[in-house]
């Protein structure tokens, strides 16, 4: 059984206890933590808990037996044209966090792009961004890995932007969050194009599907985002990182995504049949 799976418990409901309990029902061990609410309070974005904040949250997760995959950050979603300066100090919050809930991944963005501009002519405002945060990281702490998930309408939207960030970048702290779903929206092929342009630097997978650019977010396998063919070769390639759960079932937003408990169970289940079917575990094993 392939033990790395994890999911955005958020998706599911905002208290972060009942999303842990729904996680655990359905077999999965870890969580890539977005947005929660601890003890009754206010949902909050988890590079702005404090520190006595974020070890509620580590002791929830101790008194389970459970980890964190990922601080699942919304660094680098911002304009490019806003304010860096504030950014770059809120980003302090996603390493206090991926040290206080003991990860060494925080997955981020490469700014969005304005509406009708060609991106090409902020590229270099990109890079000098990436490389200040991947700065900080290695500063902060050597073993602290960002993962740079294709979003739409950011610079690296594409498989080629994306392989012009790893190139240009240069630095061996940040890596791939791929997202097939993201790619079918920009026109993408995920395995056809994305992964032979990307593999060197895929460090960790968000599952979703979508049926075309324009069209609705699937439970993986049920759009056109290749994943048998993904995972087949994955699997082949020997892949040994998570698979995080973001269906975005429901609602599928620019900071936010909302599935369902029933709904997350539906996709956790056609993810481990795909598992199955690509021969990384055993037909049922871990399926809802």
């Amino acid at each position: 059984m392939y033990e790395k799976i994890s999911g955005f418990g958020d998706e599911i409901t905002d208290d972060f206890g009942s999303q842990l309990d729904a996680m655990q029902e359905m077999g999965i061990n870890y969580i890539e933590v977005r947005n929660l609410a601890l003890g009754g309070g206010a949902k909050a974005v988890v590079v702005d808990l404090s520190d006595d904040e974020l070890r509620a949250a580590k002791r929830e997760l101790d008194s389970r037996g459970m980890r964190v995959s990922a601080i699942g950050s919304p660094i680098g979603k911002i304009s490019i044209n806003d304010d860096f300066a504030a950014h770059l100090e809120r980003f302090k919050g996603a390493l206090r966090a991926a040290d206080i809930l003991e990860t060494d991944y925080i997955r981020m963005f490469s700014f969005f792009m304005p509406e009708g501009k060609d991106p090409q002519s902020y590229r270099d405002e990109v890079m000098r961004r990436l490389r200040a945060l991947s700065d900080a990281a290695r500063a902060h702490r050597a073993e602290i890995m960002l993962l740079h998930e294709n979003e739409s309408d950011i610079y690296g939207d594409t498989a080629d932007r994306c392989r012009d960030i790893f190139e240009s970048v240069g630095t061996e702290n940040l890596r791939l969050t791929l997202d097939p779903a993201n790619f079918v929206s920009c026109g993408v092929r995920p395995f056809s194009e994305a992964l032979p342009a990307l593999r060197p630097w895929l460090h960790y997978v968000h599952v979703k599907d979508k049926e075309s650019p324009k069209g609705k977010v699937v439970i993986a396998g049920e759009g056109s985002a290749e994943w048998r063919e993904l995972l087949g070769a994955l699997k082949e390639q020997e892949y040994d990182g998570f698979f995080s759960l973001e269906p975005h079932l429901q609602v599928a937003g620019r900071s936010f995504g909302y599935t369902g408990r029933d709904l997350f169970a539906k996709a956790h289940a056609g993810l481990m049949n795909l598992l199955a079917e690509t021969g990384w575990q055993s037909a049922g094993a871990n399926a809802s």
